[in-house]
């Protein structure tokens, strides 16, 4: 859910936050695969809906074994 204080972000604005270009936010929005607010013909991110997206794909790293040690 959205909260209405949360910041609205312009697509540039999200491509600069994810040091990507602005191809890949709004591939983001067309795929439906981020959260977005139109406002006319606008569209906006939320600020959380970027931080969730980032969390959703982050990978942990694993503990790595080395063979032969006990």
């Amino acid at each position: 859910m959205i909260n209405v204080t949360d910041r609205l972000l312009t697509v540039d604005q999200v491509a600069g936050l994810l040091g990507t270009t602005v191809r890949f936010p709004r591939r983001l929005i067309e795929e439906r695969r981020i959260t977005f607010v139109k406002i006319g013909r606008h569209v906006r991110i939320p600020e959380s809906a970027v931080e969730a997206f980032v969390t959703a794909h982050t990978v942990m790293p694993s503990a790595r074994r080395l063979r032969g040690v006990a």
